[in-house]
């Protein structure tokens, strides 16, 4: 339950600054989230996604990908876990999408989706 409170934590902060500084400050929060001196052995990236995804459910607003993502990363750096945030996007249809890799392979949503989305941003 402490994970899903301090995941919901990390999707209220993620909202404030894209609704109150834009997606500039965002990017600048995920640049300077360096992963914490914690023990990654004590929590399980999976588990921190699952808190995630569990604190989305309990949101009371529809969270998307890119919320979703970001909290997902400086939870998992909060932890100490070097995970990286990534947004691509697709021509046609125009179709844009963010996601977390931890060493190179995608941890929030399906392993594929980064062959489906060229990488725009990465960080």
């Amino acid at each position: 339950m402490r994970r899903v409170v301090e995941a919901l934590y990390y999707l209220l902060r993620t909202e404030w600054i894209i609704a109150r500084r834009g997606f500039p400050s965002l990017h600048t929060a995920l640049r300077s989230a360096l992963p914490q001196s914690a023990d990654p052995s004590f929590l399980s990236a999976e588990l921190l996604c699952d808190a995630v995804d569990s604190a989305c459910v309990l949101y009371p607003k529809s969270v998307l990908c890119l919320q979703r993502s970001a909290a997902t990363t400086m939870l998992l750096r909060r932890h100490g876990f070097g995970a990286e945030f990534v947004i691509g996007a697709k021509i046609l249809p125009f179709k844009s999408h963010a996601w977390v890799e931890l060493n190179g392979k995608v941890i929030n949503d399906k392993s594929y989706i980064s062959d489906l989305y060229r990488e725009l941003e990465r960080c």
